[in-house]
């Protein structure tokens, strides 16, 4: 079974950058698409960021577009989510999920269900 590993979180002061990456266990062009969620406390999961595998093609949610940047590489079968230009509401956990059989389409208001894969989460703290 797929397994996705996301590192790279921590806390960083507003105005900052971190990368997060989310290495697959398998090979990642096995997957359709993969996405960048994020839930804060009380929040809804949002899809932040996304990508499809084949193409390359990106998406982007209004709340990042031109800070965050997502990219992946077929040969270290990782995708990348570089967050420039952090704010304090950008603060939460950071999910990395996959969609390996292609039910998902990027874009506004993507539903966490038509992925079937998740990695474990990862903290990220932006401080004012």
């Amino acid at each position: 079974q797929e397994k996705l590993v996301e590192s790279g979180g921590g806390a960083v002061q507003a105005g900052g950058s971190l990368r997060l990456s989310c290495t697959a266990s398998t090979y990642l062009n096995s997957s359709y698409c993969m996405v960048w969620f994020r839930q804060a406390p009380g929040m809804e999961r949002e899809g932040v960021a996304g990508i499809y595998i084949a193409g390359g093609t990106s998406y982007y949610a209004d709340s990042v577009k031109g800070r965050f940047t997502i990219s992946r590489d077929l040969e270290k079968n990782t995708v990348y989510l570089q967050m420039n230009n952090l704010k304090p509401e950008d603060t939460a956990i950071y999910y990395c999920a996959a969609d390996r059989i292609g039910r998902a389409v990027l874009r506004k208001g993507m539903s966490a269900t038509d992925f079937d894969t998740w990695g474990q989460g990862i903290q990220v703290t932006v401080s004012s």
